[in-house]
């Protein structure tokens, strides 16, 4: 293989991969979540944005009033998960520019002053970035439920503010019993793949 991550790490992070559906009730700690986000942090945004943010729902009263907006399919494994993360776009993430890009400060406002400009920009670089969280709940040894059958109105009321736009829910914990579906098919390489 032309790989260099190792096998095993393949496997882990992509190819044994899946969304899990159940969970054992083994806490998720903050350390864990800390080492998460210290690896994520680096995969590349737009203008080293950092657009997303990350609502951890750890209180009881919090999980029941989240359940209450997932759609009916996602409530009983939103229920049960030892952790579940809220994933949402900071629309605002301009504020940050000047610091996380020193050496082009002006890019705040040069490309960013106008509010629908920052929207699909924080909505594009945050999506990148939940793809890079989940990867990392995976290189954790976690399984990650990420889930868009939510009422994302009523999130945004319940848990943010007009700034921030939801994402997805994503179901954090270690993998429970008859925890997957079976693997679903996927597109070959020459189905995806132009070269021009």
């Amino acid at each position: 293989m032309s790989l260099v991550l190792d096998p095993a790490a393949q496997d882990l992070l992509f190819r044994e991969a899946r969304t899990a559906n159940t969970f054992t009730d083994e806490p998720v700690t903050d350390e864990q979540v800390q080492a998460i986000y210290d690896l994520v942090k680096y995969g590349p945004t737009a203008f080293n944005q950092t657009p997303l943010r990350i609502t951890l729902v750890r209180s009881p009263e919090a999980r029941e009033r989240l359940v209450a907006h997932m759609a009916e399919g996602n409530q009983a494994k939103t229920k049960a998960a030892p952790l579940v993360a809220i994933l949402s776009a900071d629309n605002e993430f301009h504020e940050e520019l000047p610091a996380l890009l020193p050496h082009f400060p002006q890019a705040k406002d040069m490309f960013f002053a106008e509010r629908p400009v920052r929207e699909q920009s924080a909505l594009l670089n945050a999506a990148l970035q939940a793809a890079y969280f989940i990867v990392g709940v995976r290189a954790a040894g976690l399984a990650a439920g990420p889930m868009t059958g939510v009422d994302f109105a009523g999130l945004q009321k319940e848990f943010l503010d007009d700034d921030h736009t939801p994402l997805m829910v994503v179901n954090i914990g270690k993998p429970g019993e008859d925890a997957w579906f079976p693997r679903s098919p996927r597109l070959a390489f020459d189905e995806v793949i132009t070269t021009v």
